[in-house]
């Protein structure tokens, strides 16, 4: 995809500005005025106002970071949303309920994790390295195998009943 014209300045300069600050060049300017910054202390005295021009500058610099910062995270979270939607979107056998996952409240993502931690621990138990299973194919698999031991659980009673029937106790 290209990039859309429509942009906005300030979606163009979150762009740049997240780029710029996160490059090798603005870690040494930002060490380079803290060298000079401690160079200079001397002649001022280290001063208070001396230490109110670092304190106030990183202050500002920093409460204004946090939304730049902020702005470039939800942007790459979506993207990689997105991303993973399509997998699981193309993916034959994905569950297609994972797609926007992200907007479940806690306490659905917190089931939905405990749900696979067992599934992880089932999985661990099993010789079978490459026996996994999508969310909802595992509860497919749960109720086959639930009615799997519940069949064999009946046939075992069934044929206990008859062995004690025919040693004559009941």
């Amino acid at each position: 995809m290209s990039k859309s014209r429509n942009t906005g300045f300030f979606e163009r300069f979150a762009n740049w500005a997240t780029m710029a600050t996160g490059s090798s060049g603005a870690f040494i300017i930002a060490a380079m005025v803290i060298v000079v910054w401690a160079a200079s202390g001397p002649v001022f005295r280290y001063s208070e106002t001396w230490q109110l021009v670092i304190n106030t500058g990183t202050t500002i610099i920093t409460f204004l970071m946090v939304f730049l910062i902020q702005k470039a995270q939800n942007k790459d979270s979506k993207a990689v949303h997105l991303k993973l939607n399509e997998l699981i979107a193309a993916m034959e056998g994905a569950s297609n309920r994972m797609v926007n996952i992200e907007d479940l409240s806690e306490q659905e993502l917190e089931q939905i994790h405990k749900f696979y931690v067992k599934l992880s621990q089932l999985a661990k138990s099993e010789d079978n390295l490459g026996c996994t299973h999508t969310y909802d194919a595992a509860h497919v698999n749960h109720q086959e195998k639930a009615k799997r031991t519940l069949s064999t659980t009946q046939k075992v009673n069934e044929s206990k009943n008859k062995n004690k029937q025919g040693n004559g106790t009941a």
